[in-house]
């Protein structure tokens, strides 16, 4: 005889949306900025760069339906896979390039930040904290893969290819060819600079980086 044993329900918890991290991003660029936003969705953050601060943009995706929407925007767009690199864009041709929610997607990601700070002059990426208090907590309890708002795939769903904390990124900023310039912890609705245990209470963190050096 079989036994079904039902499975416990999953913990959702609260994290930064993407219009927060939108907005945070939208506080740390000038007026005017030529900027290119890798990954770029439905064009949302374009729109809301070119409409509210007058920037030159342009937006880099590879999915076709969200190619579509952000054309229907009114934003110029290249269909290319960061995978791939970006050829078809020239050295300096932007003051900031965007990569949010993006990095921890892709396949190497040292080579796709190399590639972005070849094309602009500054970098601005957000990555998910896997070191937050709730992730953890949810492993520790439950046992199992972890799930949050801003990360809401099933294991066996989710496009993240590598998984992250606040003091991983650090790490890897001794391995690229970029360093930090600022480093800002989303914690729950808003951006707080220096903050305290900011590795376990982050949702996601915002980075700026510019090239450590010339190639």
């Amino acid at each position: 005889m079989s036994l079904s044993v039902p499975m416990p329900k999953r913990l959702v918890f609260a994290d930064s949306c993407a219009t927060v991290a939108d907005d945070v991003i939208l506080g740390q660029i000038e007026r005017g900025s030529r900027v290119v936003d890798l990954g770029c969705g439905d064009g949302r953050l374009l729109s809301q760069l070119r409409d509210t601060l007058g920037c030159d943009v342009l937006g880099v995706e590879r999915d076709h339906l969200a190619f579509q929407h952000a054309i229907g925007r009114g934003v110029p767009m290249l269909k290319a896979d960061l995978n791939q690199g970006l050829h078809q864009i020239p050295p300096g041709s932007f003051d900031f390039a965007v990569l949010s929610q993006t990095l921890q997607q892709v396949s190497r990601p040292l080579e796709v930040l190399d590639e972005i700070l070849r094309v602009a002059r500054r970098a601005l990426i957000v990555v998910p904290n896997f070191g937050h208090w709730r992730i953890r907590m949810q492993v520790a309890l439950r046992g199992r893969a972890p799930v949050t708002d801003s990360l809401p795939y099933e294991w066996y769903e989710s496009p993240n290819v590598h998984f992250l904390t606040m003091l991983d990124f650090r790490e890897l900023a001794h391995h690229g060819n970029f360093r930090i310039v600022k480093e800002l912890p989303i914690i729950g609705d808003r951006a707080v600079e220096r903050a305290w245990a900011a590795n376990l209470r982050a949702n996601s963190a915002l980075y700026i980086l510019e090239r450590a050096h010339s190639a």
